[in-house]
């Protein structure tokens, strides 16, 4: 470097200095001489010119390689000229260095995103213009996408979705729904600004509540019903047990009126308290005990299990699309009860249609989690009741208790899984199963 500089300051004072001989000489009158030093400037300008131009020309090819990426820019640095070997050297080690730094950046890049892709929650950078300049695996997989590059992509998942993104600003704390194949999705949304090289970008934070609000509904559901039941129980009770023993009076036997009173109050009273004790099913669920077992011979059984206890002539049940080899890892008692409750409620929604059927499915998602489906061609559940068959004594028949599913969902809560009813469609209605 200093040779280099020694180099450019000579050279300069040697342009000066034929200069300042070439206005004595003029000044002096004295034409010989000047006709030596003015050829000398000459060759001393053009000598600098070509030192500075040579020097610039390589410079400028050293910044295009790096704006290109170009690693393999290298300069020879053998060469026979000491000034350009030592130029060449100088940018050598530039471009070294520069690779380097482009290295290292590139490095951290790669581990920011791999902590990104570890973090449980779903982050999306967006600039004002809606295009994604990062993303992690979890917001891919809480959106439903494989790929996204810009928040118009999103309205192959929910235009609603789309709107929500597109119109979130900094500092906001939203919640969205919106359905999808996998069901009803709640997402949580927490928006933050930062400036980045004077760009306004917006980091978009998402955490999937679907479970955190069904675990709110259940536990509100399930002390509802402790407080009812044992109030019922404590009412029911008492009366039940006085009336038989008034009936074991002998009074009460002789007057036919007033025996008949006493065995309705009786046999009512025993009615509710079995009904009451049916309730008590949602709060004393056993924690279940997972093994792992094949798919396929289990929801064979549940089919055999499901045409013996209602034979149905008019309806069909099938396997499709039930790999051989799959296997999951559950409480196979507690699943059989759902899928048990999910077959009755399907052959009941079919009833007596013709040509009523009953399709099974199982699969595995691109997120390893385990899919059961049971979908029937009967009437469609509309958005109204879809939005309350899981809730505790709401039901459609008229001899139902409302149970079957809620107690069906917090089984499945129990395990770590899910049970959704899927949108309808090609007429046909869909429960799912996930584990």
């Amino acid at each position: 470097m200093k040779r280099y500089f020694n180099t450019f300051w000579a050279r300069l004072a040697l342009v000066l200095l034929m200069a300042g001989a070439c206005v004595w000489f003029i000044a002096e009158h004295n034409w010989l001489w000047l006709s030596v030093a003015l050829p000398a400037l000459v060759w001393s300008v053009w000598g600098f010119y070509r030192f500075y131009t040579y020097n610039h020309r390589k410079v400028a090819f050293l910044l295009d390689a790096i704006e290109n990426h170009d690693p393999s820019v290298h300069f020879y640095e053998q060469v026979v000229d000491k000034d350009s070997s030592q130029v060449n050297v100088m940018l050598n080690r530039i471009a070294r260095i520069l690779h380097n730094v482009r290295q290292e950046t590139i490095q951290r890049e790669k581990y920011y995103e791999l902590i990104m892709d570890f973090v449980e929650t779903g982050i999306v950078v967006l600039d004002d213009k809606g295009t994604v300049f990062q993303k992690n695996q979890k917001a891919l997989k809480l959106l439903g996408m494989e790929v996204l590059t810009h928040v118009r992509q999103l309205s192959r998942v929910s235009e609603p979705l789309e709107k929500t993104f597109e119109e979130a600003h900094s500092g906001q704390k939203l919640q969205v729904e919106y359905a999808t194949e996998r069901g009803t999705m709640h997402l949580s949304m927490r928006v933050s600004g930062i400036t980045i090289q004077d760009k306004q970008l917006r980091i978009i934070a998402l955490n999937d509540i679907n479970h955190e609000l069904d675990e709110r509904e259940i536990d509100s559901w399930i002390r509802l019903t402790r407080v009812l039941t044992h109030e019922m129980m404590n009412s029911l009770t008492p009366v039940t047990s006085l009336s038989e023993t008034l009936l074991s009076l002998p009074g009460a036997q002789a007057d036919e009126e007033l025996r008949q009173g006493l065995e309705t109050i009786r046999t009512t009273g025993k009615g509710l308290v079995n009904f009451v004790m049916s309730y008590r099913k949602l709060t004393r669920l056993p924690s279940p005990e997972p093994t792992l077992f094949d798919v396929h011979p289990f929801l064979l059984r549940m089919v055999q299990l499901a045409e013996h206890q209602h034979p149905c002539p008019n309806i069909r049940i099938t396997l499709e699309a039930v790999p051989e080899d799959l296997m999951v890892f559950a409480d196979e008692s507690m699943l059989a009860q759902v899928m048990t409750n999910l077959l009755k409620n399907a052959i009941h929604a079919i009833g007596t249609s013709v040509e009523g059927e009953i399709r099974l499915r199982a699969y595995v998602d691109d997120q390893d989690m385990i899919h059961i489906e049971v979908s029937n061609n009967g009437p469609e559940i509309t958005p109204e009741m879809a939005e309350q068959i899981f809730i505790p004594f709401f039901t459609t028949k008229e001899d139902g208790s409302g149970i079957g599913l809620s107690l069906s969902k917090q089984m499945m809560r129990l395990q770590g899984g899910s049970i959704a009813l899927l949108p309808y469609k090609d007429e046909w209605t869909t429960f799912a199963i996930i584990l």
